[in-house]
C-alpha cells in the first residue's frame, strides 16, 4: 500500500527536508524543522502523489486514503491532548497547499477549520473568551466559502464591511464579540444563499472540503499564470498539510508575523520583517492590513508612529531573532519565516527560502560565502543569471530634483514611468497596445498576478513589506511601492488623489521603487553601474568557468559595453547599421537599384573610406579581442523607397524619372526578403560589394596595427550558407582580398574564415561544411525561425496561447529549443568536428544570454557563446553554473 501520510511534531518527523518533491517545500520543511526540535504545530502532511491522483481521476481521492487520514488525525488528537469536532475540548487545524516549488499566496489556505455552532460555545468556554471565538468562526466561514464553495470573495468582504460601520470598527481587531458572531452570522447566510445549501457543520465533512479545494486550487488560474511565468511545470502537483492551529489572534499576547533571516529588498544582515497584535497570519500577507515592523526603520518611520516588536514584546523577539539565526545556518540560505505567538508562546509554522531581490541575492551570496557558510561555488549557483536583467532597470536621476507627490513602502527596487492604470485587464490590454502601465490598486491579490506581469511597476494603498504585492514584485523584477496610506483609490472613478492632487485613468507617473516616491509626470532616469557584489560574483565565476563569453556588437556604443561588461570577444559585429545609416541611404539605394556592376562601382567607391572609418573605430576599441564581423546580410530592399517623397528624392538622385526609378524598385523588390536575396546570396550575386567590405575591415586593422602595434584578430563570417560551394565562393573573395591588402600595406593580419549556420540544411551539411570553414558560429534567431517555421513577430499573437496550453514549454525565441532547434545545433557540432578537428564553435543569437542556453551549449561542447553586451554577466555567472 502506498504511503500517503508523513507526520510531523513534537520533536520526530517522518519527512525531512530532502523530501519537496514528496512533501512539497512547506511539508519538508515542517518535517525537518520538527526533527531538529524547533516549536512546530504537530500535524501531518498528504503527499503530492494525491494532487494527481485526484486530477486524475474526477476529483477522488485513493481509496486507501481515508484510513491514512483517520489515523493520522488521531495520532495529532494525542498530540495536543484535544479532539477533533468536540465542544467540550476541541482542535482546530489548518489545511495548507504547499508545491514541489514555492508558490507564494497563489494557492490556497483554510485556517481555524472544524468550528461550527457548538464547537464555537466550546471553545469560548474553553479559553473564556468569546470574542476570540467567534472571530475564529467568521473568519473560518469566510475562507471555506471562498476556498472550498467557490463563493465571490467579494460579497464577505462588502458584509464584514458593512457590520465594521454598523459597530464603529475601523480594523478586524476593533470588532467585538457581538460583531463577530454577527459576521459569522451573515456569512453562513451568504454561503446558503450562493449554494442553496446550509454551511457544513459536521467536522470531517469540513475537513476533507477543505483537503480538496487547496488540491484544486493547484489549477487555479492564478496559478496557472505564476508557473507559466517561472517556468514551473504542472505536473507535480501540490502536497496538503493539515497542522493543528496556534493561533495570533487569542488577546493582546498573540501575534502574527512573517521573519526574513535578512533584509530581502537590501541584502542587509539585519533582522527584517512584519507582525501584527492579535491578529492571524492573512492578516499580514493578504495586505489587508499596513503591519507593524519587527525593528524600528526609517522606511516604516515614513508613513507614521510604530511600535517594534523589539519594544512590544521583546522576549519574543529575542528568541525569534535566536531561532532566525538557528534555521538560516541549519540551510545555508536566507530564510522567510512565519511565526504565531499565542499567549506568549512562540511557534514557526513555515520556513522556506526568502524571496529576494536581485541585489540583494547578490549580496546574501556573496556575504554568506565570507561569513564561511557557503562555498564559492555554492555562492554562484545561488543567483538565478536569467535574473541579473532587472540590474539594468533604471533609477530616478537625483539631478532631477524631483519631489514625489506620495511615498510608500520600498518593496522592490527600481524605477518606471507609466500611464496610472487601476484595472489589471485593462493593464494587460493597454499593455499589449504598446503603452507603458503602472498598476494602482488599494492592495493586490493572487487573482491580479496578470495585470502585474504587464504593468512596468506596481503601487498598493495598503499592505507592507511582506504583502503579496510585494512578495511577487519582487520575484518578477518590477519596481513596487506598498503601502502609501496617503493614496486614496477611487476604482469606480477609475483616479487617486493625495491631498489636493487627482491621478486619473491614463496619467502618466513614475515610481521609485528603491525610495519609495511616487511622482506625477515621467522623471528622467539613470542607468546603475555594475555594484560591488555583482563584480565579485561575476569575477568568481569566471575563475569556474570553461565556455566562453564573447558580445554581440552594432554600434561603437556596444563596443564600449563589451569591454566595460567583460566579454572574452566579439562574436559578431553586424555592419549592417552603419551601412545603411542615414546618411548613407541613397548611397546604398543608388547600389540596390545598380543594374550592373558598372553602375555599383561608383556607390562602392563612396562606401569603402566609410566602411574603412567605421571599422578603424571599431577595432581601436575592441584592440586584443577575437572580432567575428559578419559580412553584409539583410536584403538589400529594406533600404528601397516607400513613399511618394522618398521615390522624388531618389529620382533626382539617380538623375532618372520617376517611373522609371519604381520600374527599378518593381523588378528587385521581393515577396519574403527575410527568405530570399540576402546573405551568401548577395556575396555571390554581387562580389564587388563583398570586396569592398573585406577591403575595408583589412586595412582598417592594418592602420589599428600600425597605430598601436597590437595584432588584430578577424574572423570573417559568411551569412546564411546552404552548403559547401555557397562558404567556398565567398572564402576565395576573403583570401584574395586579404592577400591583397597585406601586399599593400605590408601588415599580416590573422584571419579565420567560418560561417553562420542559421539555416536547417547548412546543419546537415556540417560535415562538409567544416572541410574548409574555420569556425561555425549558430544564427539561432534565424534557425530557430526556419525550424519553427514563424518569425518572433508574427509569433507574438499565439505564442503566450501555446504556453499557457502547455503546447509548448518555453518561448523558443528566447530559451532555445532544445529538441528540435538543439538536436539541429548537436548534429552540425558533431558533425563539424569530425572533419575539423580545430573548428571553433559557437553562437551568436540572442540566446546566447538566456541561461538555460548556456547550460545547453556548455553540455554539447561549444567553445562561446555571444549575446547583447548587458547580458554578458547573465551568460558568464550561467557558463560557471554550467561547469559547477
Amino acid at each position: 500500500m502506498e504511503k500517503w501520510i508523513y507526520t510531523f511534531g513534537e520533536g520526530a518527523a517522518e519527512g525531512s527536508a530532502g523530501m519537496e518533491d514528496l512533501l512539497g517545500t512547506k511539508g519538508a520543511n515542517l518535517a525537518e524543522m520538527s526533527a531538529i526540535g524547533l516549536p512546530v504545530p504537530p500535524g501531518f502532511t498528504i503527499a503530492t502523489g494525491v494532487c494527481g491522483y485526484y486530477h486524475g481521476h474526477d476529483g477522488s481521492f485513493p481509496p486507501d486514503l481515508e484510513e491514512a487520514v483517520a489515523t493520522a488525525l488521531a495520532k495529532l488528537e494525542a498530540d495536543r491532548g484535544a479532539r477533533f469536532g468536540d465542544p467540550a475540548n476541541p482542535l482546530l487545524v489548518s489545511v495548507r497547499s504547499g508545491g514541489a516549488a514555492s508558490m507564494p499566496g497563489m494557492m490556497d489556505t483554510v485556517l481555524n477549520l472544524g468550528l461550527n455552532d457548538d464547537v464555537v460555545q466550546g471553545l469560548a468556554r474553553k479559553t473564556g473568551d468569546q470574542r476570540f471565538a467567534c472571530d475564529c468562526y467568521r473568519r473560518f466561514i469566510h475562507m471555506y466559502g471562498e476556498v472550498v464553495l467557490d463563493i465571490d470573495g467579494f460579497l464577505f468582504e462588502e458584509a464584514g464591511d458593512e457590520i465594521k460601520e454598523d459597530h464603529g470598527a475601523v480594523f478586524d481587531r476593533d470588532l467585538s464579540a457581538e460583531a463577530c458572531a454577527e459576521m459569522a452570522k451573515r456569512f453562513r447566510e451568504i454561503v446558503k444563499a450562493e449554494t442553496g445549501e446550509p454551511f457544513p457543520d459536521d467536522p470531517q465533512a469540513q475537513l476533507w472540503g477543505a483537503i480538496g479545494g487547496v488540491i484544486r486550487s493547484w489549477n487555479n488560474q492564478r496559478a496557472v499564470i505564476y508557473r507559466s511565468l517561472h517556468n514551473i511545470p504542472d505536473d507535480i502537483g501540490t502536497a496538503v498539510t493539515v497542522q493543528a492551529m496556534v493561533f495570533g489572534n487569542r488577546g493582546a499576547g498573540s501575534i502574527t508575523g512573517v521573519a526574513f533571516t535578512r533584509n530581502p529588498s537590501t541584502g542587509e544582515k539585519a533582522p527584517y520583517g512584519e507582525y501584527l497584535p492579535n491578529a492571524q497570519g492573512e492578516d499580514v500577507v493578504a495586505g489587508l492590513h499596513t503591519p507593524l515592523p519587527l525593528v524600528e526603520s526609517a522606511a516604516h518611520g515614513e508613513i507614521g508612529e510604530a511600535t517594534a516588536l523589539e519594544a512590544h514584546a521583546p522576549e519574543v523577539f529575542d528568541k525569534l531573532i535566536g531561532l532566525c539565526d538557528r534555521l538560516e545556518r541549519h540551510y545555508g540560505d536566507v530564510q522567510d519565516i512565519e511565526f504565531t505567538v499565542e499567549e506568549g508562546r512562540l511557534f514557526l509554522l513555515q520556513t522556506r527560502p526568502a524571496k529576494r531581490t536581485v541585489e540583494a541575492g547578490l549580496k546574501f551570496a556573496v556575504d554568506m560565502h565570507r561569513e564561511g557558510l557557503i562555498s564559492r561555488e555554492q555562492a554562484v549557483v545561488r543567483v538565478n543569471p536569467d535574473d541579473l536583467d532587472s540590474l539594468l532597470y533604471p533609477s530616478v536621476d537625483p539631478a532631477a530634483n524631483a519631489h514625489p507627490v506620495a511615498r510608500g513602502l520600498p518593496a522592490s527596487p527600481g524605477a518606471a514611468s507609466g500611464v496610472a492604470v487601476f484595472d489589471p485587464d485593462d493593464a494587460i490590454r493597454r499593455s499589449r497596445e504598446g503603452e507603458d502601465v503602472i498598476l494602482i490598486r488599494k492592495e493586490t491579490s493572487p487573482n491580479d498576478i496578470h495585470g502585474m506581469h504587464a504593468a512596468v511597476g506596481i503601487v498598493t494603498a495598503r499592505g507592507g513589506l511582506t504583502s503579496h504585492a510585494a512578495v511577487v514584485a519582487r520575484g518578477m523584477g518590477r519596481p513596487c511601492i506598498c503601502g502609501a496610506s496617503s493614496v486614496r483609490i477611487a476604482p469606480e472613478l477609475d483616479s487617486f488623489t493625495v491631498g489636493d492632487v487627482t491621478v486619473k485613468d491614463g496619467d502618466e507617473i513614475t515610481l521609485d521603487g528603491t525610495g519609495g516616491g511616487i511622482f506625477l509626470g515621467r522623471v528622467p532616469t539613470v542607468e546603475p553601474e555594475l555594484s560591488e557584489d555583482l563584480k565579485t560574483l561575476v569575477s568568481w565565476a569566471d575563475e569556474i568557468r570553461h565556455l566562453a563569453v564573447r558580445a554581440n556588437v552594432e554600434t561603437m556604443d556596444d563596443a564600449s559595453a563589451a569591454r566595460r561588461f567583460g566579454a572574452d570577444g566579439i562574436g559578431l559585429v553586424a555592419t549592417e547599421h552603419t551601412f545603411f545609416a542615414p546618411a548613407r541611404i541613397m548611397t546604398v539605394r543608388e547600389l540596390t537599384l545598380a543594374r550592373n556592376e558598372r553602375e555599383r562601382r561608383p556607390s562602392l567607391d563612396r562606401l569603402l573610406p566609410l566602411q574603412r572609418a567605421d571599422f578603424t573605430r571599431l577595432f581601436r576599441e575592441l584592440r586584443g579581442f577575437p572580432v567575428a564581423v559578419r559580412l553584409l546580410d539583410p536584403p538589400l530592399d529594406e533600404v528601397l523607397p516607400e513613399t511618394d517623397a522618398e521615390y522624388e528624392e531618389t529620382s533626382e538622385a539617380l538623375g532618372l524619372p520617376v517611373e522609371a526609378v519604381r520600374k527599378r524598385v518593381a523588378a528587385v523588390r521581393q515577396i519574403v526578403p527575410v527568405l530570399g536575396h540576402r546573405g551568401c546570396r548577395l556575396a555571390i550575386s554581387y562580389p564587388e560589394i563583398t570586396e569592398m567590405q573585406v577591403r575595408a575591415m583589412f586595412e582598417a586593422a592594418s592602420a589599428v596595427m600600425q597605430e598601436f602595434g597590437e595584432t588584430v584578430t578577424l574572423e570573417i563570417t559568411v551569412p546564411l550558407v546552404v552548403g559547401k560551394r555557397e562558404f567556398d565562393f565567398v572564402r576565395v573573395i576573403v583570401d584574395r582580398v586579404a592577400a591583397e591588402v597585406e601586399q599593400e600595406t605590408g601588415c599580416t593580419i590573422a584571419y579565420r574564415v567560418g560561417t553562420l549556420i542559421e539555416l536547417p540544411r547548412a546543419a546537415l551539411r556540417a560535415g562538409e561544411i567544416a572541410k574548409t570553414a574555420d569556425f561555425f558560429s549558430f544564427g539561432t534567431d534565424d534557425l530557430t525561425r526556419t525550424v519553427f517555421g514563424m518569425s518572433r513577430d508574427d509569433a507574438d499573437a499565439f505564442l503566450t496561447t501555446y504556453m499557457n496550453n502547455s503546447v509548448v514549454d518555453l518561448d523558443p525565441f528566447v530559451t532555445l529549443d532544445i529538441e528540435g532547434v538543439g538536436e539541429l545545433v548537436r548534429i552540425a557540432t558533431e558533425r563539424g568536428r569530425s572533419e575539423n578537428k580545430e573548428l571553433l564553435i559557437g553562437i551568436c543569437g540572442e540566446h546566447g544570454g538566456d541561461a538555460k542556453t548556456v547550460r545547453f551549449c556548455h553540455s554539447i561542447g561549444l567553445d562561446y557563446v555571444s549575446c547583447a553586451p548587458n547580458r554578458l554577466p547573465v551568460a558568464r555567472i550561467a557558463a560557471a553554473q554550467a561547469s559547477i
